[in-house]
């Protein structure tokens, strides 16, 4: 039995191919979710969050903004809205864009619920660099 699964992580602007990994745990609209190999076939709502992916005894980190996940027992591909390396993440921009959505959201002509959206993924964005 493989220990392993293939992972593509699919945004609408990049792919990332990690090839075969050991583990993945993301975020699910009903909390964190894992993957090992030769896991049974689901498909999984996903929501903003951090993705930790093992491989090769080695963990990775994305921040996504949520999407889906689709698994087989040999390969998970998660279609997200947006996925980010932790060492892609621009930790001053988004301390400026939580800064920004604090500000909107005093305003009482504000969308609520877009407002607290880009505040969760800021602060997801922020929770995932102190990993660094």
């Amino acid at each position: 039995m493989s220990k392993t699964f293939q992972l593509e992580i699919i945004t609408p602007e990049k792919v990332y191919d990690e090839g075969q990994v050991s583990y993945l745990r993301a975020p699910s609209l009903d909390g964190l979710f894992g993957v090992q190999g030769k896991h049974a076939p689901a498909i999984i709502a996903m929501s903003i969050g951090e993705i930790k992916v093992t491989k090769e005894g080695k963990e990775s980190y994305y921040a996504t903004s949520g999407g889906f996940a689709d698994i087989r027992p040999e390969n998970v591909q998660l279609l997200v809205e947006t996925a980010e390396k932790i060492t892609d993440i621009d930790k001053e921009r988004a301390e400026a864009a939580m800064k920004r959505t604090q500000e909107k959201l005093k305003d009482n002509e504000a969308d609520l619920t877009r407002g607290r959206a880009a505040m969760d993924r800021a602060r997801n964005r922020l929770k995932i660099t102190s990993r660094i």
